[in-house]
């Protein structure tokens, strides 16, 4: 049997008349054979779309499979093979506990027997996910990998798309008989993820396109890359949709299905030569599943190698599909076309019926009745290696054509594949970059996304807002105009300290920020979409505008309000060290969501740790009774620096009295005292000491006050300076975080 696809075939007109699909597939093949070089992905999309809505109107084709009798064909040149052999994967599992022997089950004999599960290795405590996995994917066609949960599904795919750490996987895959290099492999292929990872408040449009300014190559005009954008929409039937934004929770967007399509609409922007999905259908309705592989057949005959999962499909997604791989328990027990399942399971012993139409999900069923019977599917996978050394199936050698790998890639690229970066350039050392942009292009788009997103969530920015206007107005009317009385002195320390630890704390809304765009970066960096330089680079400068705003507001809310000391200049270094205090804040927080993976823990961590960073600050225990074990965490304390600088701000001029002569004896028990004895006791306390001292004297300077905070290292712009170098060292290890956090390989 032998099958052809055509993704044409409107029904007959209403009036009658037949539209002969034959002679329209004929034409098109005239039109493209006399074109020249081979039709692009956009240029094919289009005549399917331009024909589908000639005759019915419907932007979406429908796609039809005829399967046709014993037809002797030439086999087709294929440019690409991807071929995979004897693929082992284990990891290493924690032990069961035996049972004692009488909870065991006995044989006839009375010997104690337990499970042994096809896979698990019960001596070396490991379990084999992959157990000699062979195939081969071919450009045109989709190999699809089936099998129940926990069959190894989703592990076959992050093997073939090197997903798994070198040493962990044995076997090997080749692309035309020759080993695939990580680093090309991730810029001539695609992953597209289970989940739909996408910007909630990005549309259809604004988020493909942004995909084209990562993926396309920085030779493309930006007209180009918007031409290719458009035809993506209508080759993904996302025309309707195109100004929707995605959506979440809390904003109405996009179905579930068109969701499932940006996915993919992202991944393949740059039109890879090989696509691996991960249960692109899992969750969607049948109708939306059955568009979603519709779009993957035009992708493959596009001349890409699609390699995808799923559960089980429909009968008419199964129509799409050209080769299958059944997996139970990390083996395979089925490879082959779909049409030859009947003939393989009625050579096994298990014919399926004549009225099921469904024969995928015949072979699901049995293969799960199997794996429940004591000898599992062992008989099954000894039936398909025989199987696979008949002659039921056809063997195609990598390679076919004479084409060498990166032969292919660059004749690929010649016919119009707009791999990222690609150049026609055959004599060009590298074929393809390892990036399509700059570095200042990627930061420049980032930050451009990241805005524009952010800019569509007003509210998250008005809670932040609010949070600091309210905090500043408490503090402002408690601290109202403080005199420069000791009290007044006291007050201030206080303040200031309250105040430091607020804008940190403050800072840890930003610990979800990035946990949620967690996925989305990973997904987009495994593939080399932009540098992670560049990211960490553009998230810092995005970030800084709001924390401007939101120092302003603190600084003027709290300065003026409280009566703090040093006019236009002093509120300017105060607005500086808020500035600096909230820019060091975020960037240990946004450090702490780079190594953090939940967001309950994150703000555990965040809140313990600046609690301690306050207790060492200098407010609570003065650095000389610090004990010595601890003092460390004295100059490690990212409160210590601001809150330091705040008070030099503050007490530094000589000028500025606190105590006067019978103040001294405030906050004492002779402060109870009436006036005329404090009096005596300061004439009497003179002559003791053999110095004048009067109810106007100077007792106690503003710089006597920092010397008994015992703030004497660095000077007020010293402290400024060294919170704003806490901020880039949180960012550099924001960095080697995504730098080792990211490399996404099962180990």
């Amino acid at each position: 049997m032998s099958r052809f696809v055509t993704g044409n075939i409107p029904p007959a007109r209403d009036n009658g008349e037949v539209f002969d699909w034959r002679q329209t597939m004929e034409d098109e093949e005239l039109t493209v054979s006399s074109s020249g070089p081979s039709p692009t992905l956009g240029h094919l999309l289009k005549c399917v779309g331009d024909v589908r809505k000639e005759v019915t109107g419907d932007e979406t084709p429908v796609h039809q499979v005829l399967e046709m009798g014993e037809v002797n064909m030439e086999p087709r040149s294929l440019p690409f093979v991807l071929s995979f052999s004897n693929l082992t994967y284990s990891v290493n599992v924690r032990r069961k506990m035996a049972l004692p022997a009488i909870f065991r089950r006995t044989n006839q004999l009375g010997v104690a027997t337990a499970d042994h599960i096809p896979g698990e290795s019960m001596l070396t405590g490991t379990k084999t996910l992959l157990n000699d996995i062979s195939g081969e994917a071919r450009d045109g066609e989709i190999l699809a990998v089936l099998g129940a949960s926990g069959s190894g599904k989703s592990t076959l795919i992050d093997a073939l798309a090197n997903r798994i750490a070198k040493g962990s996987l044995k076997g090997t895959v080749t692309l035309n008989g020759e080993t695939l290099e990580s680093r090309l492999l991730k810029v001539i292929s695609a992953y597209v993820m289970q989940d739909d990872l996408l910007y909630p408040m990005l549309t259809v449009e604004e988020t493909l396109m942004f995909a084209a300014e990562f993926r396309l190559p920085r030779t493309l005009s930006k007209s180009k890359k918007k031409a290719r954008v458009e035809a993506l929409i209508d080759q993904l039937g996302l025309r309707n949709a195109a100004k929707t934004v995605i959506g979440d929770e809390g904003h109405r967007g996009v179905s579930g299905g068109e969701r499932r399509r940006v996915s993919i609409g992202i991944d393949i922007i740059h039109d890879p030569i090989i696509l691996f999905l991960d249960e692109p259908t899992s969750g969607l309705d049948s109708t939306s599943a059955f568009m979603v592989v519709k779009v993957l057949q035009r992708i493959a005959q596009s001349g890409s190698i699609v390699i995808m999962s799923v559960h089980q499909p429909s009968y008419r997604i199964l129509g799409l599909l050209d080769r299958l791989i059944f997996l139970s328990r990390g083996q395979t027990v089925y490879s082959g076309p779909p049409m030859n399942l009947p003939l393989f399971f009625a050579e096994f012993g298990h014919p399926i019926p004549p009225d099921n139409e469904n024969r995928t999900e015949f072979a699901l069923d049995l293969i799960r009745e199997l794996e429940g019977s004591p000898g599992g599917t062992k008989s099954l996978v000894e039936f398909n290696k025989q199987w696979q050394s008949t002659k039921h199936t056809r063997s195609y050698e990598a390679g076919t054509n004479g084409l060498s790998m990166k032969e292919a890639i660059s004749a690929s690229i010649s016919k119009g594949k707009l791999v990222s970066g690609a150049t026609n350039d055959a004599s060009s050392t590298s074929l393809v970059p390892t990036f399509a942009n700059s570095f200042w292009v990627e930061m420049a788009v980032l930050s451009k996304r990241s805005i524009t997103n952010s800019r569509r969530m007003p509210e998250l920015f008005g809670i932040r807002l609010g949070a600091v206007l309210i905090t500043g107005f408490i503090l402002a009317t408690i601290y109202w105009q403080l005199d420069n009385s000791p009290k007044g002195a006291q007050e201030r320390l206080g303040f200031f300290a309250f105040a430091m630890s607020t804008t940190f704390y403050t800072c840890a809304d930003a610990l979800p920020v990035f946990l949620q765009e967690r996925y989305i970066f990973l997904r987009e960096t495994a593939y080399n979409a932009y540098r992670r330089s560049s990211y960490v680079l553009s998230h810092s400068l995005t970030s800084l505008p709001a924390l401007i705003f939101l120092s302003f507001a603190f600084a003027a809310t709290t300065f003026f309000a409280v009566g703090l000391d040093g006019g236009l200049s002093g509120f300017l270094f105060y607005f500086l060290i808020i500035f600096a205090s909230f820019w060091a804040g975020n960037s240990f927080v946004t450090f702490l969501s780079g190594v953090v993976p939940h967001v309950m823990l994150g703000y555990t961590i965040v809140v313990a740790l600046l609690a301690y960073f306050l207790l060492f600050s200098g407010f609570f225990i003065n650095r000389n009774r610090i004990p010595s074990y601890w003092i460390w965490f004295h100059y490690v304390s990212l409160v210590k620096y601001p809150y330091e600088g705040v008070l030099q701000n503050e007490f530094n001029d000589p000028a500025k009295c606190y105590v006067r002569g019978v103040q001294i004896f405030d906050n004492t028990p002779l402060g109870a005292v009436s006036q005329a004895m404090k009096v005596k006791l300061l004439k009497s306390l003179s002559n003791t000491l053999g110095m004048e001292i009067t109810s106007s004297t100077c007792v106690t300077t503003g710089v006597d006050i920092l010397k008994q905070q015992g703030i004497t290292d660095l000077s007020k712009w010293n402290c400024l300076w060294v919170t704003v170098a806490w901020g880039f060292f949180f960012r550099i290890l924001f960095y080697f975080a995504l730098l080792m956090g990211s490399k996404n390989k099962r180990s």
